[in-house]
């Protein structure tokens, strides 16, 4: 009966779950784990040490390749893992780390405004929403885990943004741009850049229904030990709750969740000692 009711709920039986893996991509993790072992390996070598054939190991690489998990010297032809591989692997730890230690300060958000609170991560081109704490109200904000937004038309991206350069600003938009979500967008790298220096003087950023109309956020950055913004906590909600008169509140409790966010992973402030 216990059998039958596990089958039920959609967990495969252990030996038909070892017995039919995904092949490619059991080769592909095999062949990714041998390349870990080593600083630089021959396609032959590599090829031996995972145990597959020479033209199965180059086609895998190769897709590996386009991926980022994956480099080849072309001068010495000796492969290695791409960076892209310490990007998943960080991001896993940085998760995991973030998730659990921002959880308090965001609980307490919650109760001190009374609206939803979001803890998102940087990536290449935007921002990744990676936990959440609802409000009990009726209409709130929600975002599933995983949805992503562009920096400039969030309160969290414009939130990190502030703490890069001009020009790292432009880079960190080049592969998104700045497209236009509602009449409120900042579509204008000048206009987005005195924003940045607002948000910077102050604290904390505001997405003035700049992504979905009748929703305004507040969002404050995380650093790393490297006084870098790598993430970052806001409370968002409906524009008739969180009026232009509750954003001078909303922003100093916003921006101390995430300072002490920053204190609780080893993190430090721009400009700080180490």
């Amino acid at each position: 009966m216990a059998a039958l009711e596990s089958r039920r709920r959609g967990r495969p039986r252990l030996a038909l779950a070892e017995e039919a893996p995904l092949q490619s991509l059991d080769r592909a993790i095999a062949l990714l784990a041998a390349l870990a072992q080593s600083d630089g390996v021959t396609l032959t070598e590599l090829a031996a040490r995972a145990g597959l054939p020479m033209s199965t190991a180059f086609r895998i690489l190769g897709t590996l390749q386009r991926r980022g998990l994956a480099e080849c010297d072309s001068g010495t032809q000796l492969w290695s893992v791409g960076v892209e591989t310490f990007r998943i692997g960080s991001a896993f730890l940085r998760r995991r780390k973030l998730v659990d230690r921002a959880r308090d300060a965001m609980q307490g958000l919650v109760a001190q405004c009374g609206e939803t609170a979001n803890l998102a991560v940087a990536e290449e081109d935007g921002v990744v929403f990676v936990s959440q704490v609802e409000t009990h109200e009726t209409i709130r904000a929600f975002f599933r885990p995983g949805t992503r937004a562009l920096f400039h038309a969030s309160g969290i991206g414009k939130a990190i943004l502030a703490h890069r350069t001009p020009a790292q600003v432009a880079a960190s938009l080049k592969r998104g741009g700045l497209p236009r979500f509602t009449e409120h967008t900042l579509v204008a790298l000048p206009a987005l850049l005195a924003d940045l220096v607002r948000v910077r003087q102050r604290g904390y950023a505001i997405d003035d229904e700049e992504r979905n109309l009748g929703m305004r956020c507040v969002g404050a950055a995380i650093f790393n030990e490297f006084g870098e913004a790598v993430a970052g906590l806001s409370v968002s909600g409906p524009s008739v709750r969180i009026t232009p008169e509750a954003l001078p509140r909303f922003g100093p409790l916003v921006r101390q969740a995430a300072d002490a966010v920053t204190h609780a992973i080893a993190g430090r402030q721009p400009g700080s000692a180490a």
